[in-house]
């Protein structure tokens, strides 16, 4: 007997605007302010290669925040945002909360520690929270996601509508 797997709650919805908006418009930012937010910024980190992976960060973070915000593929978008948000941590909160550079990525000014970290990241954290909660419970009702997967389970009919046969 196969049980079907109940939908997320339909506030979902509210986390997924939430997350999708952000990288969508974090993503259009590289874009726009290349040298404060994109390559630039990047290349100030340690970032290797920012030229090519700025716009590709940029990218993907467009199109996995749309996915998201749609809820297409809403659990496949999350992974690489999860491993995007994850290099933001490790490259731009680990050095200030150390005080120091970590591998190749650069510190910036003071102030460093725990509090500094903390305020930071507190949109890093909770984009990261976000997503892993997306991935563990999927993009609920409203969704495309969802509404493909109820067309699915609709029973096929060997008649015809409008004949009755």
């Amino acid at each position: 007997m196969k049980t079907e797997a109940k939908p997320a709650p339909n506030a979902v919805i509210v986390i997924r605007l939430l997350v999708g908006w952000v990288f969508v418009s974090e993503g259009i930012q590289k874009f726009l302010f290349a040298d404060a937010l994109g390559s630039g910024r990047f290349e100030r980190i340690g970032i290797p290669a920012p030229h090519v992976l700025a716009p590709f960060v940029g990218l993907v973070e467009v199109l996995c925040g749309i996915l998201i915000i749609l809820g297409v593929f809403t659990r496949l978008a999350t992974i690489p945002l999860l491993i995007d948000i994850s290099v933001a941590i490790i490259s731009t909160k680990i050095p200030i909360l150390l005080g120091r550079n970590l591998w190749r990525f650069i510190a910036p000014k003071p102030p460093y520690g725990i509090w500094a970290m903390l305020h930071e990241a507190r949109v890093d954290f909770s984009m990261f929270l976000g997503l892993v909660f997306l991935l563990i419970v999927g993009p609920g009702r409203w969704s495309f996601d969802w509404s493909h997967r109820r067309l699915e389970r609709l029973p096929a009919t060997t008649s015809s509508p409008t004949l009755g046969l």
